[in-house]
């Protein structure tokens, strides 16, 4: 296999500029980011998609990212799970992690572009969606993983969904605090949602199998900062024979022989989150066998049968891949929100950037290796 090691302050643009352009490429007319061309659309992989264009500086496709969010949000301020390609919702059910993420990569855009008004122009947006997401947090702190379609709330929590919303209550911290508005609400309930995911593990997984097999229930509770970076490393090594391949990469469940790239990149993360840089960057570097030529990523790898499975090259496994990067290179000002260990930078602070901007590449809704 071949490596690229990745090392602070040198991003490697010849590399990953087509995996930007590939998201840019995939993205409708309408701002929607489908999972890969004529593929679905849900939440929160269209902003996981945009997060990539951010780090590459596609800003104006980013912005389109966060406009069809505004135009689909629905009256009480959540959106539908997924949605058909052509926009049309398929599953109504709200799911909360899914709607709360509209924070992170706000923050997350803001600290690549340092562009305010569009932070003004969608926190009401957010704050809406928030609004949403908080009425389903128990007196416990755990939040309730949805609604139905006919509005009642699904009584049960996921251990990875509600570390999402952890992160994602930070982010409305921030943003909050960006533009005047009150902070306060997303710090308390970020507060309880910790105490619940560090000490209340009977809170999840109550009316279902548990989701323990799940390398996302394993390594997300760190890449978040839900744990200290002791207590993160110490979670991390407990389990790590059974979701690492050496030589391949994080299995999606522990007891299948499937590496997937996603989940490589976030337990990457998870890595730089408890100051495990050198593991890391070994970790991300033999990913890039399973780039095509024009800069997509395959899901995943079936190791037992020596397949690719599927065979799909998802727009948000684009993104992970650039997050990932981002975060081992520190190219940009976002480079260490997804590690658990950010700190605000000032809001004068010089953007840390070198990448130019996404070549334009019109938009189609055929794949570009047709």
């Amino acid at each position: 296999m071949s490596r690229v090691l990745l090392t602070q302050g040198q991003f490697p643009e010849a590399l990953l500029r087509p995996t930007v352009n590939y998201i840019a490429r995939c993205q409708l007319s309408s701002g929607a980011i489908p999972w890969f061309p004529e593929g679905k659309i849900d939440p929160w992989d269209h902003l996981e998609s945009a997060m990539g264009l951010a780090i590459g500086g596609a800003f104006e496709e980013a912005r389109a990212a966060f406009a069809w969010l505004a135009a689909t949000q629905r009256a009480d301020g959540s959106w539908p799970a997924t949605f058909a390609s052509d926009g049309t919702p398929t599953t109504p059910r709200a799911e909360s992690n899914f709607v709360a993420y509209g924070a992170t990569a706000l923050y997350h855009y803001f600290l690549c572009a340092k562009d305010l008004p569009t932070v003004e122009r969608f926190w009401p947006m957010v704050r809406r969606a928030l609004a949403w997401v908080l009425a389903l947090q128990s007196p416990e702190g755990d939040i309730a993983w949805a609604r139905d379609e006919a509005g009642a709330i699904c009584d049960d929590a996921l251990v990875t969904g509600c570390a999402s919303i952890f992160k994602s209550l930070e982010c409305a911290e921030a943003l909050a605090t960006l533009v005047g508005d009150d902070p306060a609400p997303y710090g308390a309930a970020r507060k309880r949602l910790g105490v619940a995911l560090r000490e209340h593990p009977e809170r999840f997984d109550r009316t279902w199998e548990s989701k323990a097999r799940f390398s996302m229930d394993w390594f997300y509770p760190v890449l978040t900062g839900v744990l200290t970076p002791e207590a993160g490393k110490a979670r991390l090594a407990a389990r790590w024979h059974e979701f690492v391949e050496p030589g391949l990469g994080c299995r999606c469940v522990a007891d299948q022989p499937w590496v997937t790239l996603a989940e490589t990149c976030e337990l990457t993360l998870a890595l730089l989150a408890t100051g495990q840089r050198q593991r890391a960057a070994e970790l991300f570097s033999g990913l890039h066998d399973w780039r095509t030529a024009d800069g997509a990523y395959w899901t995943g790898y079936q190791f037992v049968e020596k397949v690719l499975w599927p065979e799909e090259q998802p727009t948000w496994t684009a993104g992970a891949i650039l997050l990932a990067a981002d975060a081992l290179t520190e190219s940009t000002g976002a480079a260490r929100l997804l590690t658990g260990a950010f700190q605000a930078p000032a809001l004068d602070a010089p953007r840390f950037r070198s990448m130019p901007r996404v070549s334009k590449s019109p938009r189609t809704s055929k794949s570009p290796l047709s």
